[in-house]
């Protein structure tokens, strides 16, 4: 059995006539005869009463007619369903991002959701080591990371770069500066993150270079958290800047220069190098991407059409 039968076996039981149907269908009637008898062959039974000129249906006909319109209508919903995807006027986008890289994700969405409404967005908490294996494995359609993925089956495109930032309250003696030598900063408390990063270790790295104490006495989960900590004049923070740019603007946090700290952070994009990817994912892409023709490691990153 197959849709183009059930579409003949239809039309003969719409017009009651096998030479109507042939005629409908641009085929001879010896051919819609054959096509009938072999979906008979395939239900085990009569689909039309024998000798009924005015094609009448037999019950297993009856029954074959309401699947096969439901079968028929689901084609065309399908084939609808594709067209939608491909003009993005439904499907969704899966992506992975930690609690920083939303940040620089956002204007991206807000301009996407502008486009493509009807596109539904699922963002996924996933830390940054996992991001990878999430795409790998097809949870994710898109990940955001601060790094170059070692695995050749990823591409990474480049999107948004952000340097880390140096917070204190309005009150905080530092808060007048515009910048400060990290030699002035070992007698500070620093409400850090407690999940372990590259900017982290960056971070204490540069500490350590200079001699210059790190006091991290509270470890909080969030950036939010720590944000909200330094507002209540418990301390100072490292954080990522686009992270704080709210409240630097709005004037709750100030953001003062450490001389010696040039730790920037580019975020990259990364999805499956060999697989087609959606529409949504497409159209993503092409609003992020930037002019970069190549990664940070020199190898040229895969091309996305634009259609």
């Amino acid at each position: 059995m197959d849709l183009q039968s059930l579409q003949v076996f239809l039309t003969v039981a719409r017009e009651k006539s096998f030479s109507r149907a042939a005629h409908k269908l641009y085929r001879t009637q010896p051919a819609i005869s054959i096509s009938v008898r072999k979906l008979e062959d395939w239900v085990g039974q009569p689909l039309f009463v024998r000798g009924s000129r005015a094609g009448k249906l037999t019950e297993a006909g009856e029954l074959l007619s309401e699947y096969a319109e439901r079968m028929l209508n689901l084609k065309d919903e399908i084939r609808k369903g594709v067209e939608d995807l491909q003009n993005l006027r439904g499907g969704k986008l899966s992506l992975g991002v930690n609690e920083s890289s939303i940040h620089a994700l956002l204007p991206a969405l807000a301009r996407y959701r502008e486009h493509y409404p009807d596109v539904k967005i699922l963002i996924h908490r996933v830390l940054s080591r996992d991001v990878p294996h999430e795409v790998l494995s097809y949870r994710l359609d898109l990940g955001v990371i601060s790094f170059l993925p070692q695995d050749e089956k990823l591409a990474a495109t480049p999107f948004v770069r952000d340097d880390l930032a140096f917070v204190v309250y309005p009150g905080h003696p530092l808060a007048k500066r515009k910048s400060v030598d990290i030699s002035e900063l070992g007698g500070e408390t620093f409400i850090a993150h407690i999940v372990d990063s590259p900017h982290r270790t960056g971070v204490i790295q540069l500490f350590s270079k200079h001699n210059v104490p790190l006091r991290m006495p509270v470890d909080m989960p969030t950036i939010e958290g720590i944000k909200r900590f330094v507002e209540m004049e418990m301390g100072v923070a490292i954080v990522p800047g686009m992270c704080a740019k709210m409240e630097v603007e709005r004037g709750s946090l100030v953001e003062v220069k450490i001389k010696q700290m040039k730790l920037p952070r580019q975020l990259y994009l990364i999805y499956r190098r060999h697989d087609e990817i959606s529409h949504a994912t497409r159209a993503l892409l092409r609003l992020v991407r930037t002019r970069e023709s190549k990664p940070a490691d020199g190898r040229r990153e895969d091309k996305v059409s634009a259609t």
